[in-house]
């Protein structure tokens, strides 16, 4: 079973990263169907470490901004929400209720190393899972990493359980913003079998 072309188009193929964004609100029903799609992503032992902070309000992303590189000032001034992608360093609280087996919470909390390499990897991978969705849902994503995350840390997560990863604008797109695409790698580029 594949998806068809036209899906396929909306997700990677066509899909963009928007620089700009229209004044088309995203209600807060299409965000929780958007991470109710996310959450089915694969995470090792179904760790789900990923958190979601949604910024859609003028004001409270006004308190992202002194945290911004100065290319993502203006397309997140006008996004109609910011994605906060972060992670939940004690994302092994909830183990008891989503994995299958006792024990991988205390496992985690013996091993620094491993819950911080989960959390991390695993992290990363539901925001990946989280463009995915949003795309499938007619969003138009601009993932940012041009942030001081640590400014980020301190204005929304001060307590230190949750650090942020990476941000994401969202919304409809305004293609008059698009840059041209950039060439990809190829399979001989970036891929080996052996």
């Amino acid at each position: 079973m594949t998806i068809d072309a036209q899906a396929l188009d909306q997700i990677f193929l066509k899909a963009r990263t928007a620089n700009g964004f229209t004044d088309e609100p995203v209600p807060e029903a299409l965000l929780r169907q958007v991470y109710d799609i996310a959450r089915m992503g694969p995470t090792s032992m179904n760790t789900q470490p990923t958190r979601y902070v949604f910024l859609n309000s003028p004001e409270s992303r006004a308190r992202l901004l002194p945290a911004l590189s100065p290319g993502n000032l203006d397309k997140t001034r006008v996004a109609p929400v910011t994605v906060i992608v972060a992670t939940d360093t004690r994302f092994h609280e909830f183990m008891p209720e989503v994995w299958h087996k006792e024990g991988a919470m205390e496992n985690f909390e013996a091993n620094a190393g491993l819950r911080e390499a989960t959390a991390t990897r695993n992290g990363t991978l539901g925001g990946g899972y989280f463009i995915i969705a949003a795309r499938a849902l007619g969003l138009d994503c601009g993932p940012m990493s041009g942030v001081d995350l640590a400014k980020v840390n301190a204005e929304f997560f001060p307590d230190g359980r949750w650090r942020a990863n990476f941000l994401i604008n969202l919304g409809h797109g305004d293609d008059s913003k698009l840059f041209d695409r950039n060439p990809r790698l190829s399979f001989e580029q970036a891929c080996k079998i052996l």
